[in-house]
C-alpha cells in the first residue's frame, strides 16, 4: 500500500528547463522529471507554458493543457477505448470516421512529444531524457507500492538480476513484487501513417451481418479451445454497437479466424469470391495494423499473434504458424506470465480478473508451442523449469462468461461452457504430457532413455484425464469438442509409440527386446486406428464442420502409421491398411476447402503413397456439390442460426479453393517436402521405411 508519508523526492543540480510561472517565480520547475505540467503549475491550478527557444533570440511559445489519463479496469482491451474524454483533446486526429481504439488517441502528451521533435535537437535530447526518467521513476514507484498514477499496463521486472533489482537494498525484510502495473503512455501516429493505414482499409470495418456472424462464430467456434480474449468486453461493445471503438487489432485477428465458420452468403454480400479471399484481406489488415498500427499494450499484440498464428501460405513455405507463435511466448516471457504473479500486498492493484485471464494466456502459449512442435518437428521454446504459474482451472476460462441471468453473453456462447472449460484444462494436462514426450524421443543419441523412464510415461500417458465420448445431453459443439480431445490423445499416443518400434531403450536384454518393441508396434497401430473411429463418429454425427485449423494435424500420426503398413503384410492386410489411410484423405478433401494445411497434408501423402503404388491416385468426392454443413437444431441456442446455415459450394468454389491432387503434390516437391520431412515432426517417415 502506498504511504501516506511520503518523503519528497529532491533534484540534485538545477535543471535549464524550466515553465514560464516557475521562472517568474525563481523556484525549481519539476518540469523535467513529471513532464507537463510541472508539479507547481498543479497545485496552483494555472496553466503550465514552456517556452522555448529557436532560432536567434525568437521564441515559441506552448501552452499544453494538463494530461488527464482515465482510470482502466482489468480488461487488457480497455487500455485502448476511448472516452468522452477524448473530445476534449484541443486538437483532434484527422481520423477516418470508424477509427479504431487501438490505434492511439491524440492526448496532450502526444502532441507534447510532437512538438518537441520539431524543436531544436538539444531541446528535443532534454525532453527525451525526461520522459526516459520520468519513466523510470514510474515503475520504481510502482514496484515499491508508491504509484504516482493509476497503472494500466502489466509489468514484469524479470529475476533477481532485473532492472529493479537495486531496490531491494530499500526493502531488506520485504521482497518487493515482479509484476505490478504501470501508467500506459500512448503515442501518436503521424498523419503519414494513418493516411496509409486508411488507405489499406484497416478503418473500415465489414457489413454489419458480417461483423454479427464473425463475432458470433468466433465465440462459439474459437474461444472454447483458445480463450484469448475477455468474451464479455467483446460482447458488450458488440451489443452497443460499438465495434468501432473496440481494439481494432484483436478485431481483424479474431475476424481472421473466424471466417473460417461464416456461411457462404456472408462473404459473398462482402464481395469475396471464396472464404480463402475473405481470410486473406482480414489476415492482411490484421498484420499491417500490427506493424503500423503502434500498439503499446504487450497483451493485445499477444493476443493479436495467437490469432494471426493460424495463418499458412505456400509463399513463406507455411512458416507463419511458427513465426507468429513465437513473437507471442516472447511477449508472454516479457509480460512474466509464466511466472506467479503472487498475491502480497505490493500486487493489491492486481486483481483476481487479471490473474486468471494472465494464466490461460500462458496456458494458450504452451499449448500451441507444444503441438505446432510436433507438427513442424521444431524444438520446443517453453521450458516448464522456468515456469511457477499454476495449473489452468475450468474457471480461468468461465470468468468472463458468468454473468447475471438475462445478459446478453449468454446468447453468444455454446450452453455448456462449464463442460467446455474441463475440456480444455484437459487438453492443457495433454499438452504437459506431449512436451515430455517431444523431450523424450528427441534426446541425443549420447543421453539415450532408459527402459524405466519408457515405462514411466506410458502410465503417465494411459492415465490420461479424457471426455466421456458417448455422455449424453451434450450440445452439439460440445459432441465435437469430446471428439476433439480425444484426437489430441491419440496423436499424443502415436507419437509416443513410434519411437519406440524400431529402437529399444537401454536396460532391454536381446530376448525381451523383440516382444517388447512388437507390443509397442500394437499399441501404436491401435492408436491409429482410434483415430479412424473418431473421425468417422464425426462423419456420421455431421460434427466436421465444426472442426478448426488445428483439427487436420492431428490425423497425420495415424495417417504415418497407416503408410507404414501399407508396405507390409499380406495382400489383405495392406487393403485395410490403405483403405484407412483414403478414409483420412477423403476428411483431409473436406477439410482443404477450408484449410490449406488440409491440401498440403493430402499433397504430400498422396506423393508418398505413390512412392508405393505407381500411378496411384488418392480418392475424391469432388462430385459432390455440397460442402460441410453445420446444422444446429432449434434449441439449441448456444448461438444465432444465421452461423450454423447449412452451406453449398459450388464447383467453382472447390475448383478456386483447392488444387488438383497430382498438382498438388507435384507443387510441394521437393523443397516443401523437404521441410516438411525434417527429423522429429510428424512427417519423418521416411527413415522408419528405410530400417524396417
Amino acid at each position: 500500500m502506498a504511504s501516506t508519508n511520503q518523503t519528497p523526492r529532491t533534484r540534485r543540480h538545477r535543471s535549464t528547463v524550466a515553465c514560464q510561472a516557475c521562472r517568474q517565480r525563481k523556484v525549481r520547475c519539476s518540469l523535467t522529471v513529471t513532464g507537463v505540467p510541472c508539479a507547481g503549475c498543479t497545485q496552483d491550478a494555472i496553466e503550465c507554458i514552456v517556452n522555448r527557444k529557436q532560432g536567434k533570440g525568437t521564441q515559441q511559445t506552448d501552452s499544453l493543457a494538463p494530461r488527464r489519463r482515465r482510470q482502466g479496469h482489468s480488461s487488457a482491451i480497455d487500455s485502448h477505448i476511448p472516452t468522452s474524454a477524448a473530445s476534449a483533446n484541443p486538437a483532434p486526429c484527422p481520423i477516418d470516421e470508424r477509427r479504431p481504439s487501438g490505434l492511439p488517441p491524440c492526448d496532450t502528451q502526444a502532441e507534447n512529444t510532437t512538438r518537441t521533435a520539431n524543436g531544436s535537437p538539444s531541446d528535443f535530447e532534454v525532453y527525451n531524457m525526461a520522459d526516459e526518467e520520468r519513466n523510470a521513476l514510474e515503475i520504481a514507484s510502482a514496484a515499491l507500492g508508491q504509484p504516482d498514477s493509476v497503472g494500466e499496463i502489466h509489468f514484469y521486472t524479470g529475476e533477481q538480476t532485473g532492472p529493479t533489482s537495486a531496490l531491494n537494498i530499500c526493502s531488506p525484510n520485504d521482497s518487493l513484487p515482479k509484476h505490478f502495473l504501470v501508467p500506459l503512455h500512448r503515442t501518436h501516429l503521424s498523419d503519414e501513417d494513418q493516411n496509409f493505414l486508411r488507405r489499406k482499409g484497416v478503418f473500415t470495418l465489414p457489413g454489419k451481418s458480417a461483423c454479427d456472424s464473425m463475432i458470433e462464430a468466433y465465440l462459439v467456434h474459437v474461444h472454447p479451445i483458445l480463450p484469448v480474449i475477455e468474451a464479455d468486453v467483446l460482447v458488450e461493445h458488440h451489443q452497443a454497437g460499438q465495434l468501432q471503438d473496440y481494439n481494432l487489432l484483436l478485431l481483424w485477428s479474431l475476424f481472421f479466424v473466424a471466417v473460417n465458420f461464416i456461411p457462404a452468403a456472408i462473404y459473398e454480400e462482402e464481395g469475396f469470391t471464396s472464404r480463402r479471399a475473405m481470410k486473406f484481406m482480414m489476415y492482411s489488415r490484421a498484420k499491417c495494423l500490427y506493424n503500423n498500427g503502434n500498439e503499446r499494450n504487450k497483451i493485445a499484440l499477444l493476443q493479436s499473434s495467437l490469432l494471426m498464428g493460424f495463418w499458412h501460405s505456400d509463399m513463406d513455405e507455411h512458416a507463419q504458424p511458427w513465426y507468429w507463435t513465437g513473437i507471442a511466448i516472447n511477449l508472454g516471457q516479457i509480460l512474466g506470465l509464466h511466472r506467479d504473479p503472487g498475491a502480497s500486498s505490493h500486487t493489491s492493484s492486481i486483481t483476481d480478473r487479471q490473474r486468471s485471464f494472465w494464466c490461460r494466456l500462458w496456458w494458450c502459449c504452451f499449448f500451441r508451442d507444444r503441438w505446432l512442435g510436433l507438427t513442424l518437428g521444431r524444438p520446443l521454446r517453453v521450458n516448464l523449469d522456468d515456469c511457477d504459474i499454476r495449473m489452468p482451472l475450468a474457471g480461468d476460462l468461465l470468468f468472463d462468461t458468468l454473468k447475471p441471468d438475462g445478459s446478453p453473453i449468454a446468447s453468444y456462447l455454446p450452453g455448456d461452457m462449464n463442460r467446455l472449460a474441463e475440456y480444455w484444462v484437459m487438453l492443457m494436462e495433454l499438452s504437459c504430457l506431449l512436451g515430455n514426450t517431444l523431450a523424450l524421443n528427441r534426446r541425443p543419441a549420447r543421453l539415450k532413455a532408459s527402459i524405466d523412464e519408457v515405462e514411466g510415461l506410458e502410465r503417465r500417458l494411459l492415465q490420461s484425464r479424457l471426455p466421456d465420448q458417448y455422455e449424453v445431453g451434450l450440445t452439439r459443439v460440445a459432441r465435437f469438442y469430446s471428439h476433439h480431445v480425444h484426437l489430441h490423445y491419440q496423436a499424443m499416443v502415436i507419437t509416443f509409440y513410434r519411437r519406440w518400434e524400431t529402437e529399444a531403450p537401454d536396460g532391454l536384454t536381446p530376448p525381451a527386446k523383440d516382444d517388447w518393441q512388437h507390443r509397442i508396434r500394437l499399441r501404436a497401430h491401435a492408436a491409429a486406428s482410434r483415430t479412424n473411429e473418431i473421425l468417422d463418429m464425426l462423419v456420421q454425427e455431421n460434427l466436421l464442420g465444426f472442426a478448426g485449423p488445428m483439427t487436420p494435424p492431428l490425423l497425420v500420426p495415424a495417417m504415418q502409421v497407416h503408410l507404414l503398413q501399407c508396405k507390409f503384410g499380406d495382400s489383405i492386410a495392406k487393403r485395410i491398411r490403405l483403405s484407412k489411410l483414403e478414409m483420412c484423405m477423403l476428411v483431409l478433401e473436406e477439410f482443404q476447402k477450408t484449410y490449406t494445411v488440409a491440401s498440403v497434408y493430402r499433397g504430400i501423402f498422396t506423393k508418398a503413397l505413390q512412392q508405393i503404388v505407381p500411378g496411384y491416385s488418392a480418392p475424391t468426392m469432388r462430385e459432390s456439390p455440397a460442402a460441410t454443413a453445420i446444422p444446429a437444431p432449434a434449441n439449441e441456442s448456444y448461438a444465432p442460426g444465421a452461423i450454423l446455415e447449412t452451406e453449398d459450394l459450388d464447383a467453382n468454389n472447390g475448383k478456386n479453393d483447392q488444387l488438383d491432387d497430382l498438382e498438388l503434390a507435384a507443387a510441394y516437391e521437393p523443397d516443401l517436402m523437404n521441410i516438411l520431412m525434417d527429423e522429429g515432426s510428424i512427417f519423418d517417415f521416411w527413415q522408419t521405411w528405410n530400417q524396417m
